[in-house]
């Protein structure tokens, strides 16, 4: 077979040399020791939240070596693509934090090593192959779309499963593959100007029975068995499948690493052959053990069904990108917990990120202690932040409630700082979308009465403490003063002043001061349980304040 002569045949139109297509994409210039990285999600659905698994290892990866992380956006099934999805995908990340220093962005690309969408690269990746039939490592299988459909189904089943072939399908594919590489130029030539369309595939020579040794930086040492399936380079429309085109593409934009899912691990052979063909130093791999969630009393993998999968419904349901971020690097690395509590003000940048550090089984998904880290990473930020992030998520899911944060940006503030700050700041929101709530008495248009005064009260009791207060309450005192008002308030209404008192002799007394302040509560905020009623009171003013306590009072 003349091997030039049938490249020649299967691509007329190219005729750059694989040479001259390196000289268009520059060795990178960095420090020693740099990291190149990439992210290159497929734009077939919404993300799902293990997508921020490996593009925080590779965000981290890059950035504290002083490397290169770069967006590659891999759409070269266009069968499976869904409309908007790219645009989605870009604005996902962005909305999250994983910072690219170069790749695709809306529109276009930033960065000199693009295209960075796959789809536009397929003049690039036809001179790869042309050389590749030069070299006599790939040939034209021409098939109808029906055959070429049944083969992908059943070698992608195959891959999948990682199943070991039984040996009439092993002899089948043998005999199948030795028949479509004898091809003959007469035969492609005829084929060809019959308009036929083939696919492109690779001359697979290894023996299974052999294993290449392989070092990942996740799993450690392992040993690959030879491949030997002629699988598809290029599909009938030209466009790459994804081992070809990572292979060209990473060597070409220069990274150095690769961090993916486990899942690829059965296809480790064909890219190690294709890197072999090609020329090209293979990057270091890091294969990430898939997120679990608890089933029962059984681990299963986070799938995209899962509640909890998306992250668009982290965005509608108000979680903070900061709490996201911080419970994924909990889950990264099993010492950033210690590093959090003893770094409190720290950018979650300055963390150590160790490869030695990460889970090698699977790190389990956790909803509940998810929520628990996104209520300790809001009660972190002050009160301005927390306002920016209420009113950003306002907008866009609940407008009655950002007309009210917009009339008065102060006012709101003034509220989101209770509580904030020193040692142990509260922990009242999880999630942005229950702001309005934990807001809603400061709002006159919001505010109702969600609890009820506790039964175990004389309604004239609960009556005369509040008409009592609304008499002798004064907004200049400061909380002590206020607190003593109470106080008085409660021994001239037979309540005791004191609650350890009142606990020495609870027949003594129809309650304590903490019953009294608590009937002013539910008539300030509708609730028994709210944060500093004298800071509650001092932001609501004394006109609503005493409103509320006199209505209240009436009502009993």
């Amino acid at each position: 077979m003349d091997y030039n002569r049938l490249a020649d045949l299967l691509f007329p139109s190219v005729t750059k040399t694989p040479a001259e297509i390196e000289e268009e994409f520059p060795r990178r210039n960095l420090p020693e020791g740099a990291k190149v990285t990439r992210l290159a999600p497929s734009p077939t659905g919404f993300i799902h939240f293990g997508t921020l698994f490996p593009a925080l290892v590779n965000e981290r990866l890059a950035h504290q070596s002083e490397g290169v992380f770069f967006l590659r956006v891999e759409d070269t099934d266009s069968k499976r693509e869904v409309e908007g999805a790219e645009e989605d995908l870009i604005n996902t990340l962005a909305y999250y934090r994983i910072e690219f220093d170069e790749g695709a962005v809306a529109g276009g690309d930033k960065g000199i090593y693009g295209p960075y969408r796959q789809s536009h690269r397929a003049d690039i990746y036809h001179v790869f192959a042309k050389q590749l039939v030069r070299e006599g490592k790939a040939y034209p299988c021409f098939s109808s779309e029906e055959e070429l459909e049944q083969l992908k189904t059943t070698d992608k089943k195959a891959e999948i499963q990682n199943k070991e072939w039984h040996t009439d399908e092993a002899e089948q594919r043998a005999q199948r593959q030795a028949a479509q590489r004898s091809i003959t130029y007469e035969e492609a030539e005829a084929q060809i100007k019959a308009g036929n369309p083939f696919v492109l595939r690779i001359v697979a020579l290894g023996d299974p029975e052999k294993k290449t040794p392989f070092t990942d930086l996740i799993k450690g040492s392992l040993q690959i068995p030879e491949n030997d399936e002629d699988f598809v380079l290029l599909k009938s429309d030209g466009i790459p499948t994804y081992h070809f085109a990572h292979a060209v593409d990473d060597h070409l934009m220069g990274t150095t690493h690769v961090i993916r899912g486990e899942e690829w691990l059965p296809s480790l052979a064909k890219h190690i052959q294709l890197f072999q063909y090609l020329g090209f130093k293979m990057p270091k791999f890091m294969h990430l053990a898939q997120l679990m969630k608890l089933e029962g009393n059984s681990k299963k993998k986070l799938s995209k069904r899962d509640k909890g999968a998306a992250l668009a419904d982290y965005k509608a349901e108000g979680y903070p990108p900061e709490s996201v971020i911080e419970y994924v690097m909990t889950l990264l690395n099993s010492n950033y917990e210690d590093w959090r509590r003893a770094n409190q003000d720290a950018d979650w940048k300055s963390f150590p990120f160790s490869i030695k550090k990460m889970n090698t089984s699977g790190a389990l998904f956790d909803l509940d202690k998810f929520t628990d880290v996104s209520k300790t990473t809001i009660s972190r930020m002050d009160a301005e932040k927390a306002y920016n992030g209420i009113a950003e998520w306002a907008k866009d899911y609940d407008s009655e409630f950002s007309a009210l944060l917009e009339r008065d940006a102060d006012y709101a503030k003034r509220i989101l700082a209770i509580g904030r700050g020193g040692k142990k700041p509260r922990k009242d929101l999880a999630k942005w979308d229950e702001a309005k709530d934990y807001m809603s008495f400061f709002y006159d248009e919001l505010f109702t009465n969600v609890d009820s005064y506790p039964e175990n009260f004389e309604a004239s009791d609960i009556k005369a403490s509040l008409e009592a207060f609304a008499e002798s309450y004064d907004p200049s005192t400061d909380n002590n003063g206020w607190f003593e008002n109470i106080k008085a308030i409660s021994e001239k209404l037979g309540f005791s002043p004191d609650v350890k008192l009142y606990k020495q002799s609870p027949e003594s007394f129809k309650g304590h001061v903490g019953d009294v302040s608590g009937f002013i509560r539910i008539a300030v905020t509708g609730r028994q349980n709210s944060p500093d009623l004298f800071e509650i009171m001092q932001i609501l003013g004394y006109e609503r304040t005493i409103a509320r306590v006199k209505a209240a009072a009436d009502k009993l």
